[in-house]
């Protein structure tokens, strides 16, 4: 395995926690997170988007199906397992380019379609 595959997976371990202070460790005070339609810059601003999800979907499994990595960079594709306060379970699947920096996140962008975590009672 490689160093991303290692730090990626022990960042998903505290997702799926749902423990925002310690995805926040993960990432450089200074680091950028962008999922889709949002640019968020340092701690505070990533921190609303883990305590918002964790809000919605306390349940959460992310398998990482596959990975490659050239140099600082790297592509982690993923398949998750959401569930609402309601119960609902809301499959997904979307990669995440990251780039590492001493031993941090510096910066990742996440593509999925945020559209299929929206309720099947709606």
């Amino acid at each position: 395995m490689s160093e991303a595959r290692d730090f990626a997976e022990s960042y998903w371990r505290a997702e799926c926690a749902r423990d925002t202070d310690l995805v926040l460790s993960h990432y450089h005070a200074d680091a950028t997170f962008c999922p889709p339609g949002q640019t968020l810059v340092g701690h505070e601003e990533i921190r609303t988007f883990y305590d918002a999800s964790g809000a919605d979907f306390p349940g959460l499994k992310v398998t990482i199906e596959s990975d490659f990595t050239v140099g600082d960079r790297s592509a982690m594709e993923w398949t998750a397992l959401l569930t609402n306060v309601q119960g609902e379970e809301f499959a997904i699947k979307g990669v995440n380019i990251i780039k590492l920096r001493d031993g941090k996140f510096e910066w990742v962008h996440a593509y999925f379609d945020p559209t299929v975590l929206q309720s099947k009672g709606n």
